[in-house]
């Protein structure tokens, strides 16, 4: 059963969001738009595995795509969790082309392809992170020991991997090809057998992991040295990104593209949810789309859907979930 549906993955939006917010000379532009590639290419092998998750049993499987769970000043991203009576499975999924080499001494992982090698985090070290923090998590409400596992998938067909080092009898069961994936989550069923999570559990688990799942902004930006104030503000272009558009007749009015659009403010307000903060006042949607006009910004507020608490100026602006 899917509890906590997939979508496109809060830091994929959130990096799409500084690229079109940041100024192009931003000094770590590149590297945003770097790992915004990476991430829409992991992306896109998380969706692959979806044709092996739905072999799964809907009566013994509560899966969990894209959890962001606050783990101090960092995030602890989890592509998928699966939660059974007798384990949770943490998969990791790496959709990378070329020749991968788990080196387990040094917990390192390189990438070969056309020649040229390439570290990268080791998905093996992350996955044991992430491991710990279940755990302590699941002990810190008091949940059951149950055992907690990982599994690192590598969904690209073409690509090869090796595991170096002294440790490869422990983690050679916890890598595999995507085609493979079932006889992997075979090997973890003969492995835990005791069910030791009732379905009370299970439930109760679910609603707090889902409780805990933040948009991870604070991470990124700090990552990245980003301050709110190096954005650009103003309702932006989706022809020619060019910001800021301006009022014009009940539209808004690109003066790069020569276009109008009906809608910009929409993409202006996921922006503002997804860097700034989860909900906005009239005062705050005025000053960040640069409308002059308080009825103009609560007629725009209030045509798109969104949630609202308090009245007058105390009106709070809230999307039901993220993304939006």
């Amino acid at each position: 059963m899917i509890i906590k549906a997939r979508t496109i993955p809060l830091v994929i939006l959130i990096l799409e969001a500084l690229c079109r917010r940041l100024p192009l000379n931003y000094p770590k532009y590149q590297q945003i738009l770097e790992e915004l590639g990476r991430r829409h290419a992991g992306y896109k092998g998380e969706v692959s595995l979806d044709y092996y998750l739905r072999l799964l049993s809907i009566d013994k499987y509560l899966i969990l795509h894209d959890l962001n769970l606050p783990d101090g000043d960092y995030n602890c991203q989890i592509d998928t969790l699966l939660l059974t009576p007798e384990f949770a499975l943490i998969i990791e999924v790496k959709n990378m082309t070329g020749k991968l080499i788990f080196d387990t001494d040094n917990e390192q992982f390189t990438q070969i392809n056309n020649d040229k090698e390439k570290g990268y985090p080791d998905p093996i070290a992350q996955s044991e992170r992430h491991k710990d923090y279940i755990e302590k998590l699941m002990a810190e409400h008091k949940f059951p020991k149950v055992p907690v596992d990982y599994l690192v998938v590598i969904s690209n067909g073409y690509a090869s991997y090796v595991i170096n080092g002294k440790n490869t009898h422990k983690v050679k069961p916890r890598i595999c090809k995507s085609d493979a994936f079932i006889n992997k989550i075979q090997f973890f069923e003969k492995q835990y057998t005791n069910p030791l999570l009732h379905s009370k559990d299970l439930r109760k688990l679910s609603r707090l992991l889902i409780k805990m799942n933040k948009v991870p902004t604070s991470y990124i930006l700090n990552r990245y040295g980003i301050k709110k104030a190096d954005l650009l503000t103003g309702v932006c272009c989706s022809d020619c990104n060019y910001v800021p558009l301006i009022r014009v007749k009940k539209k808004w009015y690109c003066s790069s593209c020569d276009k109008f659009s009906k809608d910009a403010h929409i993409n202006a307000l996921r922006d503002y949810f997804l860097l700034f903060e989860s909900k906005i006042t009239n005062q705050q949607f005025r000053e960040f789309a640069q409308i002059k006009s308080h009825d103009t910004a609560k007629r725009l507020l209030l045509s798109v859907n969104l949630n609202f608490s308090g009245t007058k100026k105390g009106r709070i602006y809230f999307p039901k979930t993220l993304p939006w």
